[in-house]
């Protein structure tokens, strides 16, 4: 197997595909709710086991209020949201709500081991988290093992009433979620990957909204459809974007543009184009504008995947169809075929992905300026990439590379859970057994990061964080390595916005590099694609205390332990401690 996702025996070669989208879109068409700000939301999220079928498959898998995608969260800017979690299924479980910030608040961010033990069957926990400072589409997921390729869904957060939107408002609000489908048991798939240290089988389809596609075989019924209307000059969807899994995704509309209006809930510049690019992780609002005289009554909606991986991966398609009502679809339509497919890039095509995220910018006006650190108390660099573990069975070899095993490290540390969640430790200060406050801020052992590999590529594992004083600047370089494959390594960092102010490829240069970094209007994002075989640098202001989970959002990656924590200690006002746990936090 490959390093993270093999292509199936039979699968077409991938330049098949190169007119085809990579994304699986499924659409909820959403009347914009009229909410008081500061309201109080309640939702009760019971997590079971649900019979769902895909490809004429049915198999038992874990749902959120038995719905699969779960339900969409709707909300104001200044909202607080409170979530009761009752879990009814067997597996430990915890959710994220990627993208919030949780000022002072980490014991509501959600990563197992990390702010909390996880949930366990039979009991409950309530989320309780206030939406500051952010506006546009987040989303949240499950956050253990690879529980989420199941457990996720929309959070849509509206603007302050009477505030609007610095970009025409859009006559309807559609979220779209991308996302995967194993027919096997997910968790099968990553233990049996985790035992013989082979990279994890791949999914079978890609989904739009939880809907495959007529692409696949037994599927053509389960076809995502969006019904819009032909209007002169006016802006018909914003579609909100999120990728919960695996791969990075092209996606496209046939004969249609789109205009990106907003990342990771913060407003961009507008931009046009024709084919997005969004890593697992991220997600977009972008606006789109319907025909005033459509060609065609339907229009083909599709993803393919981008990867520069050295394994092999998941090369199919997931299409979906974009109607126009009322005129009647064609024949070909109602009867579950395709109209023709959106070009798309190559699936190696760093190009495209390049020039796609160099268009981000900050709206950076008078109402939303763009306030990236100027001056800088703390330079570290990350390596991040993969690596090996030796077999641990005598007289045995693994099904890694050269009879090792997978692993994944940032600073060639691969990150070991610890026995209790980090936050409760640091909270309650006994860190004896949990965690380590040295975590290496530079590679330990330097090297051409995107050139010829090291002979050795064992890593190191441990529980150790990087620790920072309240309110200091931090400025990260992020950067690739060509171990096991150069590939994009898209991280999130919890807790946190951050600004990209400058990425390229190659080796960081220190001395070079950095005259160029955009520190007028970056762009702001808690998810960043680390280009394949380069490197990302980004600024952050250290004023939200607790610790904080970063990592790859690619799941196996996760799983071989690329990851790490930062832990920001308080402030010395009171609005700058972290608030004490809440009484029904869980034990481990």
């Amino acid at each position: 197997m490959g390093a993270r996702r093999g292509l199936r025996r039979g699968q077409a070669a991938a330049a098949a595909f190169s007119a085809c989208p990579f994304l699986a879109l499924a659409v909820v068409l959403l009347a914009l709710p009229e909410l008081a700000a500061g309201d109080t939301h309640y939702y009760t999220f019971n997590v079971q086991m649900t019979n769902v079928t895909r490809l004429c498959v049915t198999k038992s898998i874990p749902t959120v209020n038995g719905e699969f995608p779960g339900p969409k969260l709707v909300v104001r800017e200044g909202d607080r949201l409170v979530v009761k979690v009752h879990n009814h299924i067997n597996y430990n479980v915890s959710f994220h709500w990627h993208g919030v910030r949780q000022l002072r608040n980490g014991w509501a961010d959600g990563p197992s081991y990390i702010t909390q033990c996880p949930i366990q069957g039979g009991q409950s926990y309530v989320y309780d988290f206030t939406v500051t400072g952010q506006r546009g589409t987040l989303w949240w997921h499950a956050h253990f093992s690879w529980l989420r390729v199941h457990l996720y869904g929309p959070l849509v957060i509206l603007p302050k009433r009477g505030e609007g939107y610095p970009f025409p408002r859009p006559y309807k609000e559609v979220p779209i979620l991308f996302g995967e489908w194993f027919n096997a048991d997910t968790e099968a798939v990553i233990n049996q990957a985790l035992q013989t240290g082979a990279g994890p089988n791949v999914s079978d389809a890609y989904t739009f909204n939880g809907l495959p596609g007529p692409t696949y075989n037994c599927s053509s019924k389960d076809t995502y459809k969006l019904k819009v209307k032909a209007r002169e000059g006016r802006t018909c969807s914003r579609l909100h974007q999120l990728r919960p899994q695996t791969n990075e995704l092209f996606f496209g509309i046939a004969n249609h543009t789109l205009t990106v209006v907003e990342a990771d809930a913060s407003y961009v510049k507008p931009f046009t184009v024709s084919t997005l690019v969004i890593s697992p992780g991220q997600t977009m609002n972008v606006l789109l504008t319907t025909a005033p005289s459509p060609a065609s009554p339907a229009y083909a909606m599709a993803i393919a995947p981008y990867t520069n991986t050295q394994g092999t991966f998941d090369n199919t398609t997931a299409a979906a169809v974009l109607e126009y009502a009322p005129t009647p679809p064609p024949v070909a339509t109602r009867n579950n075929t395709l109209p023709p497919l959106p070009a798309l890039p190559l699936y190696n095509d760093t190009g495209a992905v390049s020039n796609f995220s160099r268009n981000f910018r900050s709206l950076n006006s008078a109402r939303y300026p763009a306030r990236v650190p100027a001056a800088v108390d703390r330079h570290l660099l990350f390596t991040v990439g993969l690596g090996t573990d030796p077999c641990p069975y005598t007289n045995q070899t693994c099904q890694g590379p050269n009879g090792t095993k997978f692993a994944a490290s940032v600073n060639n540390n691969s990150f070991f859970r610890p026995r209790t969640a980090l936050l409760e430790a640091h909270y309650r200060r006994r860190y004896a057994g949990v965690l380590l406050g040295d975590f290496p801020t530079a590679p330990p052992h330097p090297f051409n990061y995107t050139g010829t590999p090291p002979n050795n590529t064992f890593v190191q594992h441990g529980t150790r964080v990087v620790p920072l004083r309240f309110n200091a600047s931090v400025e990260l370089v992020l950067q690739g390595t060509s171990i096991q494959g150069a590939e994009s390594h898209p991280l999130h960092l919890h807790g946190y916005n951050f600004f990209v102010v400058g990425q390229g490829f190659g080796n960081f240069d220190p001395v070079n590099d950095p005259p160029g970094y955009n520190l007028a209007d970056p762009v702001e994002r808690n998810t960043i694609s680390v280009p394949t075989a380069g490197w990302v640098a980004v600024r952050f202001l250290a004023d939200n205390p607790g610790v904080w989970l970063m990592h790859c959002h690619f799941d196996v990656h996760l799983s071989w332990g690329l990851s790490m924590a930062w832990l920001v200690n308080d402030g010395p006002l009171p609005n700058e401690k972290m608030l004490p746990p809440p009484s029904d936090l869980p034990k481990c």
